[in-house]
């Protein structure tokens, strides 16, 4: 009796998938029936051949000694070669541990005061305010990392403010630019400064599209501002943190160049805790130009960073399967 319900059970199936074929259109189909959406796709999916799949062709660099004057097929194939180049010293640990370290203090402190923010600003009333408070929190996106370099100079030099103010309450000065120990907190609170606010817009939309007749309840049964945060507001917001936290960690692997350098610049001091994979890779093309061991680490970058994206989600398909990106 089993074996024939589970026989039943496959033709049963069998007959949904053919009639679930039949009622589905193939793509041609849909094309017909929706030409103008599939119209308006077309710039996009044109964008993304041009910029992201064909460029992939330029992969085959990391395996070849890639000559300029020969061009990428006629270089020499040299197969790992280029990928050992990278792990021959034990230097690739040292960025490797940075990279990983700072990048999930930056996803985990960001997305904090992101969310943080946003609430903030769902609760403000006043339209003029919470426009004002909205740009504000959004302007340091927009500065050069350059420019906040500077002004960390004067913030953090021996001479500079924040050692002035711990002269004055009688505490002891600290040499930023020679204590590496220090640097990961600095990295991460200019990361939190520069990137949460912007950040904070996605949430705020999602906090903006929740349906407020939830919170008239709550309202009505007695609920305070802070339950209503951390009973209803938080718990909605789980997709959307999760779905964007998925997002960031394909680039873990990938250090912020930007900052990290236009911070540390080539103070060997500080690179103990600062320096990543992508400012290690600057200074090798200086002493060693060689595209192809840049292209391998790349490519050793993007497919690491693919894996994690693959088993954070596959992680957040266990958890909530809603807020999964596939």
């Amino acid at each position: 009796m089993s074996n024939l319900s589970t026989a039943q059970r496959k033709a049963e199936q069998k007959k949904i998938k053919a009639a679930d074929k039949k009622i589905r259109p193939t793509l041609m189909q849909d094309i017909r029936r929706n030409p103008w959406l599939y119209l308006l796709c077309l710039p996009a999916i044109i964008f993304f051949v041009l910029f992201a799949y064909i460029p992939m062709a330029g992969l085959y660099i990391a395996f070849v000694d890639y000559r300029p004057l020969s061009g990428i097929w006629k270089s020499a194939f040299v197969g790992f070669d280029n990928f050992k180049a990278f792990f021959a010293t034990d230097t690739w640990i040292t960025v490797t541990t940075n990279t990983l370290f700072l990048n999930a203090l930056f996803i985990f402190f960001t997305t904090i005061m992101s969310v943080a923010i946003a609430i903030m600003l769902s609760e403000i009333t006043n339209k003029w305010v919470k426009k004002i408070t909205q740009s504000i929190v959004i302007l340091p996106h927009f500065m050069s990392w350059t420019i906040v370099s500077m002004l960390s100079v004067a913030l953090l030099s021996a001479n500079g403010m924040v050692n002035q103010l711990i002269d004055m309450v009688g505490g002891k000065t600290i040499e930023f630019y020679n204590t590496p120990s220090v640097w990961p907190t600095i990295l991460v609170i200019l990361r939190v400064w520069q990137g949460a606010g912007f950040s904070s817009i996605v949430y705020l939309a999602t906090i903006t599209g929740l349906d407020s007749s939830v919170y008239e309840a709550a309202a009505v049964d007695g609920a305070t501002k802070t339950q209503c945060i951390f009973k209803i507001t938080l718990p909605l917001l789980k997709n959307t943190i999760i779905m964007l936290t998925i997002m960031s960690v394909g680039k873990i692997f990938n250090g912020d160049f930007g900052m990290i350098y236009a911070m540390v610049g080539s103070n060997s001091l500080l690179y103990p805790t600062t320096d990543v994979i992508d400012t290690y890779l600057f200074r090798q093309m200086f002493e060693n130009p060689n595209m192809g061991q840049t292209a391998a680490v790349g490519l050793i970058q993007s497919v690491l960073g693919f894996v994690f994206v693959v088993l954070c989600n596959k992680v957040a398909n266990k958890w909530s399967p809603e807020s999964a990106l596939f």
